[in-house]
């Protein structure tokens, strides 16, 4: 059983729905939810926030946010957690917010560098993780990184 099937027997188990907020990954968190038969059940929906625009009127994501720290940031990806959370109604959520490369890194926010939001009852985490690779390895990695993170909502 791979991480999405484990995510979908588990919300299913437990009664519990989730939602996604993807940019960087564009989708790939939801697509594999969905790949999986019987997500219907857990899973309420995502929104693809590439661009700063929708991140805002989209996910409620503070204009002020995006201005100081940037869309690769913790602040951001909270934001984004939340708002889709709300906006959909579920138990859960998680966000990404990142930079896939090849381009596009700094020395303070370097390629592969991808911030992660979960939102849930009891509040909202954060936190961030560097992957190595190409951007196809980088994407794929934030998104087994964001499918255990919605496991691990459950446990806590």
């Amino acid at each position: 059983m791979d991480i999405a099937q484990k995510v979908v027997a588990e919300y299913a188990a437990r009664g519990k729905t989730c939602a996604t907020a993807e940019s960087c990954t564009g989708g790939g968190v939801g697509s594999a939810i969905t790949s999986v038969a019987g997500s219907s059940a857990v899973y309420l929906g995502g929104v693809v926030s590439y661009s700063n625009e929708v991140k805002a009127k989209v996910l409620g994501v503070s204009c002020d946010s995006l201005a100081r720290f940037g869309a690769v940031s913790p602040q951001v990806a909270a934001e984004m957690a939340t708002g889709v959370r709300r906006l959909v109604g579920a138990d859960c959520a998680v966000s990404l917010t990142g930079i896939a490369g090849p381009g596009g890194g700094s020395e303070e926010k370097p390629v592969g560098l991808v911030w992660f939001g979960l939102a849930r009852e009891g509040g909202v985490s954060v936190e961030s993780r560097v992957f190595a690779g190409d951007r196809a390895r980088v994407r794929a990695a934030a998104v087994e990184h964001a499918l255990g993170l919605l496991l691990s909502a459950l446990s806590e």
